[in-house]
């Protein structure tokens, strides 16, 4: 089934059906923000899954996802639209070969717009409406977001050459932040938020199933409760879900089935990401395997 939400069990079902299980807060932003036709801003640690949940809810509405990666310096050209100078070129050599003058009424023509993702949103043309993922809004600098003001309030994009562009419908859609700058509050009054938690263990244990389906249950189960545990050490990189799935899934390539010593330490690169966190989480092994052993000893 595609289309829209018929409401929050149906995101629950649907996105689970793609391997991405939500709680009811996040099933509900979800909902809300395609009755309201208002965007939705993600928020949370590095790897709890924001990003994933744009893709998820593009494959379970059944359209196109469309994804705008934001970094300092991000400009017009990169993220709404440009002019195709070399066809314009061209359309002014052939008609110079006719003995003909283009104007730039002939020039700057929507024959010559170059789409890039938010207006390739606004024009879209399939079945569905599409999901804009607009990924990591707070790498993007000051103007970016008031760019992006007229888009998220109106739908709308305005090209100076040939006016204002509206959307036809609504697209979904979803922005990220990691919270490495605040943004500003009217990008965030034009949004539906939700801040995305850690999955608590019984969850943490769900996804690894879905996500890791040839790994044992023993393994799924004490990789959640490590990492869990390792959440609460002082780590420079707080490992995510992202980390803990491609550290299950490491294991279970290497055909461990039991977590021990000998397994974290060859594997701990693909939970942590850098070598203080790594010696940190080596040093505490013991306890973080069993957070009784340094009670008995």
């Amino acid at each position: 089934m595609t289309g829209r939400f018929t409401g929050t069990a149906d995101v629950r079902r649907r996105l689970a059906d793609r391997d991405y299980l939500v709680d009811e807060g996040m099933a509900t932003a979800i909902f809300l923000a395609g009755e309201l036709e208002m965007p939705l801003l993600l928020e949370g640690e590095p790897g709890v899954g924001k990003t994933t949940a744009a893709k998820a809810m593009a494959d379970a509405l059944g359209t196109e996802l469309i994804r705008l990666q934001c970094y300092e310096g991000l400009s017009v050209s990169e993220s709404l639209y440009e002019w195709n100078y070399q066809r314009q070129l061209l359309a002014i050599r052939l008609a110079e070969s006719r003995n003909d003058t283009l104007t730039d009424a002939d020039l700057f023509t929507a024959e010559f717009l170059q789409d890039r993702p938010i207006l390739q949103c606004v024009r879209y043309g399939g079945p569905q409406p599409p999901v804009l993922l607009i990924d990591e809004v707070d790498r993007a600098d000051d103007e970016f977001e008031a760019l992006l003001l007229e888009f998220l309030g109106e739908w709308s994009v305005s090209v100076p050459e040939l006016g204002t562009i509206v959307a036809a419908r609504t697209p979904t859609v979803v922005l990220t932040s990691n919270r490495s700058r605040e943004l500003h509050d009217a990008l965030r009054r034009r949004c539906l938020y939700h801040w995305i938690e850690f999955p608590p263990p019984e969850r943490a244990v769900a996804i690894l199933r879905c996500r890791v389906p040839e790994a044992n249950e023993s393994l799924i189960a004490r990789a959640a409760e490590f990492t869990g545990r390792a959440r609460g050490l002082d780590l420079d990189k707080t490992p995510g879900m992202a980390e803990t799935i491609d550290w299950v899934s490491a294991m279970s390539v290497l055909g461990v089935t039991e977590l021990g010593k000998d397994q974290i330490l060859p594997t701990l690169g693909t939970l942590v990401k850098t070598p203080d966190d790594r010696e940190t989480i080596a040093g505490r092994l013991d306890e973080l395997l069993d957070p009784l052993s340094e009670t008995r000893t």
